[in-house]
């Protein structure tokens, strides 16, 4: 038989996760709510739907980022398919950019693997930290989760979510040790490092139970309807054309 637990339909009726739709959901939950009802098996309680929908707010919008260069562009070239150009913008949400959450994620899920002991002194924290950044450093592979091109000394957006975590029960072993890291590899690298969005986000999935090979997800909800919006504002005051000639001008004013 072939079967999801997730949703299923009748002339009359909408099911999710053994909701009905129409009469249960709709109404009554936000879309954040929806999504952790997906993704969670259950609707979220107060505290963990404000820090949900902090998590997902938080990645909705950073400007011009290649994402969205890369949405614009398409609409240019496809301007009759918006989801075109969303797919464009999502495909690039990789190693670095967004996709970092996953790889925290799984970071910190390897880190205390089937352990459910806390860790409550700052040495543990240390030793733990000092271990995965030695073995990132060992392998030159970037720390998932740390440093920004443009947040060079705090990203606002991680103190927002560690401040809402803390205030609703959610700032667990994964987000200290999630500070840790970030720490110790200041110390390593001889650098800040800041804890950016990415890295909070991904310890907060790890707090709320969200599966780390899900958690690059959450850039994909979020990082949609900011797409949206920048192809709406695209089709009002362009600037794609503009990208495209200046670097094409800057590639043939490069050529010998």
């Amino acid at each position: 038989m072939i079967r999801s637990e997730l949703g299923r339909s009748d002339a009359d009726h909408v099911y999710v996760r053994g909701f009905d739709l129409a009469q249960d959901l709709m109404g009554h939950l936000d879309l954040g709510g929806m999504a952790f009802l997906e993704i969670v098996g259950r609707r979220p309680e107060p505290g963990e739907a404000i820090v949900f929908n902090a998590m997902l707010v938080a990645l909705v919008e950073h400007g011009i980022t290649p994402s969205v260069i890369a949405a614009r562009v398409t609409a240019y070239g496809a301007p009759e398919s918006l989801q075109g150009a969303v797919a464009a913008g999502l495909l690039g949400l990789g190693s670095t950019f967004v996709g970092t959450i996953e790889g925290s994620a799984h970071m910190l899920d390897a880190a205390y693997g089937t352990s459910n002991a806390p860790i409550a002194t700052e040495a543990e924290l240390d030793a733990m930290a000092d271990a995965i950044v030695a073995d990132f450093r060992a392998r030159r592979a970037p720390i998932p989760g740390l440093g920004h091109p443009i947040h060079r000394e705090a990203d606002p957006r991680t103190t927002r979510l560690f401040a809402l975590a803390q205030a609703h029960g959610f700032d667990g072993r994964y987000v200290a040790l999630m500070r840790a890291v970030a720490r110790r590899a200041a110390v390593a690298y001889g650098k800040p490092l800041p804890l950016n969005a990415t890295g909070a986000i991904g310890a907060l999935a790890c707090e709320l139970g969200i599966p780390a090979q899900v958690a690059r997800g959450l850039g994909v909800i979020a990082r949609s309807v900011g797409l949206v919006g920048h192809l709406l504002e695209e089709s009002r005051a362009p600037i794609s054309r503009d990208l495209w000639v200046y670097a094409e001008s800057e590639a043939e004013r490069s050529r010998p």
